[in-house]
């Protein structure tokens, strides 16, 4: 397990997810207490930076960011293919994979599906460092358009992808943006939300209440149950969502137009 987890050569290397946990994520829990209290992501104390753009503080410098891009590298290169194979995604050609990141999500998703072609919805910069840094000239099916998607149109696919997107947000910015997937989304296709889900009685899992406080100390959102992220896809006018639960830390729903 050390030689999988532990080591940087693997490939399932956890080495930058404990580091940005380390040096990252630990800072603004020092202010945890302060969090509870006011409610709000503790950026500010914990760096000296405003949160009132939430990724301007996370990508404060390009050093910040590649730690973050790791973090996800990593997450994504063990949890990836359990959640982009819970729901048989194959009829879907054209995906868009917004806020993608390092592309490692999208590497699983072409590799489940011969027949798809990624495109990686993300901040300019973010492309940037994941041309130079994660994403090789090889990986042909894997695309990248540059852009903020609450504030630019959406191309038009069959599928979007959400991977711990919208546990950043308020449901208002979450409802904002999942009605700008439903409107530019194929008649047909979908959109996979993948979250790690609460108990409907929020009695658990441990894990997904520890990731609802850090969303505390550092964004502006919190994780949800099954049934939030239901409603939240029938509000914004998606139809037949189904969930699947992969027995680990994260989950899937798939809500069709």
């Amino acid at each position: 397990m050390s030689k999988t987890y532990l080591t940087k050569s693997s490939p399932q290397s956890l080495y930058h997810s404990i580091q940005y946990n380390s040096k990252t994520i630990y800072l603004c829990w020092h202010y945890l207490t302060d969090a509870v209290r006011e409610g709000t992501n503790q950026y500010e104390k914990a760096f000296g930076v405003s949160s009132k753009d939430l990724f301007e503080a996370l990508y404060r410098s390009n050093e910040e960011m590649v730690k973050f891009m790791q973090l996800m590298n990593s997450i994504w290169n063990i949890c990836g293919k359990d959640v982009v194979t819970a729901f048989d995604l194959s009829p879907f050609k054209t995906i868009y994979d917004l806020g993608g990141c390092s592309g490692a999500l999208a590497k699983q998703c072409v590799a489940a599906y011969p027949g798809s072609t990624v495109t990686i919805f993300d901040l300019p910069k973010v492309v940037h460092m994941a041309k130079e840094h994660f994403v090789s000239a090889e990986d042909g099916r894997i695309l990248f358009h540059e852009g903020d998607f609450f504030k630019e149109p959406l191309p038009e696919a069959d599928l979007y992808i959400l991977a711990r997107i919208l546990h950043d947000w308020t449901d208002q910015r979450s409802l904002e943006l999942l009605t700008k997937v439903q409107q530019s989304c194929k008649p047909g296709g979908g959109v996979l939300l993948v979250e790690a889900l609460l108990h409907e009685d929020n009695s658990g899992p441990l894990t997904a209440q520890l990731y609802s406080l850090n969303m505390l100390v550092q964004t502006e959102g919190r994780e949800r149950k099954a049934s939030e992220y239901t409603a939240l896809l029938t509000a914004a006018g998606f139809s037949h969502v189904q969930v699947q639960r992969t027995g680990k830390i994260y989950d899937a729903v798939l809500g069709r137009k």
